[in-house]
């Protein structure tokens, strides 16, 4: 605790644009812990349909509850704290989550478990809008860097979930989804360190505000602003739509069409999402140096070629091609939210929880489409279809270049 106090007091001292690393270091370390935990639920469908008895259309709800509480309401927690902003609302969304895996760990009827999936997904929607606008706060106008730092523990997370699962629950019991509890309690004191220093940050923003009386102006008139947000969520559609082709159906595509064993397939997943995290760290830092709009360009048109050649290829040059997809497709989401939050920048919140509760949303929707699509027509018609989304990249065009506007 003393430790978490001295580096308050040394961050309350920083100049309001340096880049407070360790501010950095903690929301990256929480996102982890968050979609970690976030990714039980999913993980553990097999485990609660069988216990339950459930249907596949008790599973559709589940998972419709908790799409419903972790994407919808995104926007709305984003645009509530935009105007009242709450220094302790990372770890109650935290607690959110926490009481949502204790009760799902002894749920014993659908409504049961519907309502402890909810809870789970509120602690995201209140997680991923706050962290992102305190991560825009903490990086010292190294936006790009932050957000890629930032999302990078998102990734990790995500790949560590199911791995958790397969470890400490499958073999045992649902019950077992309780001791992820653990995780979540250390999450909320990661939690309370970055409140501290928040709320140390609000204080100078709002001593600044109150003596120098600066308004700044967006970028943009309201109408190019708002033309420019629906450009970059059909942008936000074309990666996740093909980014859910690769991460929920790639072992089955590998399994079917090349014959490897279910570990192959799990190695080609984990090359992919290796992929992308790398692409994730060098999309934010690109995108401060070049400009947002070269980097979108180039991270969701400039898969297209690889995405084209996937389906056609053999063993070895899909694991190679998946993995410049990955590389390439995933530098773009640092960009894209980066340069929306520069288009509204007084609305941080509502912008992120507006981005990832889209992306969320499509990722879940996707997800269950192509699935109906594999049953009817196969795996392999889903990636011949799919190979083609990232060419809805080049309405990038449309989109203007703020840092020549700003620079």
């Amino acid at each position: 605790m003393h430790v978490f106090l001295a580096m308050e007091q040394r961050q309350v001292q920083q100049n309001i644009n340096t880049t407070a690393f360790s501010v950095l270091a903690a929301l990256s370390v929480s996102h982890c812990m968050n979609d970690a935990l976030q990714s039980v639920v999913s993980a553990s469908y097999p485990i609660i349909k069988n216990e339950l008895n459930l249907s596949f259309q008790q599973i559709g709800l589940i998972t419709l509850a908790y799409q419903i509480s972790a994407s919808v309401f995104q926007p709305l927690v984003g645009y509530c704290f935009d105007r009242r902003p709450f220094v302790w609302s990372l770890p109650v969304g935290m607690m959110f989550t926490l009481i949502g895996l204790l009760s799902l760990a002894f749920s014993t009827t659908l409504t049961w478990t519907l309502v402890s999936v909810f809870l789970v997904g509120m602690g995201s929607s209140t997680f991923h809008p706050e962290a992102s606008r305190l991560t825009s706060m903490a990086s010292g106008g190294k936006r790009g860097m932050a957000q890629s730092v930032f999302q990078v523990g998102g990734n990790l997370g995500g790949s560590l979930g199911p791995l958790m699962v397969a470890a400490i629950v499958a073999p045992y019991a649902r019950s077992n989804i309780a001791y992820f509890s653990i995780l979540a309690f250390t999450g909320i004191m990661v939690m309370l360190f970055i409140g501290r220093w928040y709320r140390a940050r609000l204080q100078v923003i709002t001593v600044q505000k109150s003596s120098e009386k600066v308004h700044i102006k967006p970028p943009l008139p309201l109408g190019q602003t708002i033309f420019t947000i629906a450009i970059l969520l059909i942008l936000i559609f074309s990666k996740y739509v093909y980014l859910t082709s690769l991460t929920s159906y790639y072992t089955f595509y590998m399994i079917e069409k090349f014959g490897v064993s279910v570990q192959m397939s799990q190695v080609c997943l984990f090359v992919f999402l290796i992929a992308t995290a790398i692409g994730t760290l060098i999309g934010g830092p690109l995108g401060d140096r070049i400009g947002r709009k070269y980097v979108i360009w180039l991270s969701i048109l400039g898969t297209a070629p690889f995405a084209l050649m996937m389906p056609h290829a053999n063993l070895g040059w899909t694991i190679v091609l998946s993995f410049f997809s990955g590389l390439v497709l995933s530098s773009a989401m640092p960009a894209i939210l980066v340069y929306a939050q520069e288009l509204l920048p007084y609305k941080l919140g509502l912008v992120s929880g507006l981005f990832f509760g889209f992306a969320f949303g499509i990722a879940g929707i996707a997800s269950a489409i192509l699935g109906k699509q594999a049953d009817i027509h196969g795996i392999e018609a889903v990636y011949n279809i799919c190979a083609y989304m990232p060419l809805i990249g080049l309405i990038t065009c449309l989109i203007p270049d703020l840092k020549k506007k700003t620079g």
